[in-house]
């Protein structure tokens, strides 16, 4: 039990210390607070303290070194597919240029991901793509159903579907970052059936065997959050 509590204690110092970290309230020049400080600061065991380092350490956020003490990283050395890191830096202050890096990236994966689905992709990978597009337009249809599950399982259907294990491996850092891409491009566009229509279009071609449909369809939805997401970066000035 004792050992329970003290995982539970890590890991909420780790939230609050990782969060603190990305938002700039510790530094590579300020550094952290001591163990002893951090003990008392949480009113936790050097045990405690200890493992919330060791996790913070995995996640590139910061160093523990002999006679040094705890140094924060750099944010070019943090881990950005850990979908915790990920996640505090799109609750920090930046979010839409994280977001505008993370649709680029996508840009990237995706589109490929689809032609590899429509060539590669059994019978049964596209039909689960398919029962999320129709999930997506049942939530269109019904305003007391969320969109954002069916949305997101599209998504992660489609990296499966690619029968490349490197692009499924992404899908926890892709669902992350799209539950917050969605809340700003989803209602930009302004109507749930046209953005389950535009879904469908990507699942139509997979399904009929056409990749390079596939492609340039998956690369127009990304696009157009783009611009959504680049129209919202002027507007904050």
């Amino acid at each position: 039990m004792a050992r329970i509590e003290n995982l539970n204690l890590s890991q909420r110092v780790t939230n609050e210390l990782g969060r603190a970290i990305i938002a700039g309230e510790y530094s590579a020049e300020a550094g952290l607070p001591t163990e002893a400080q951090l003990c008392e600061e949480y009113g936790i065991s050097r045990t405690a303290v200890r493992e919330a380092v060791k996790m913070l350490a995995a996640k590139g956020l910061i160093s523990s070194r002999p006679r040094q003490g705890i140094r924060v990283e750099p944010a070019a050395n943090w881990n950005l597919y850990d979908t915790s890191v990920l996640k505090w830096m799109l609750d920090s202050g930046p979010s839409l240029l994280v977001l505008k890096e993370f649709l680029q990236m996508r840009l990237a994966i995706e589109p490929q991901a689809a032609a590899l689905a429509a060539e590669f992709g059994t019978d049964e990978d596209i039909r689960k793509i398919g029962e999320a597009v129709e999930g997506m337009k049942r939530a269109a249809a019904d305003p007391d159903i969320s969109m954002h599950e069916a949305d997101l399982a599209f998504h992660t259907s489609i990296l499966f579907a690619s029968r490349n294990r490197f692009f499924f491996q992404l899908r926890d850092f892709i669902s992350t970052a799209l539950s917050v891409s969605i809340q700003h491009t989803t209602p930009a566009k302004g109507n749930d059936m046209v953005v389950a229509e535009d879904h469908g279009k990507i699942y139509t071609a997979i399904l009929n065997r056409q990749p390079e449909r596939a492609k340039n369809m998956m690369t127009y939805l990304i696009d157009e959050a783009m611009t959504f997401i680049e129209a919202e970066i002027k507007r904050a000035g």
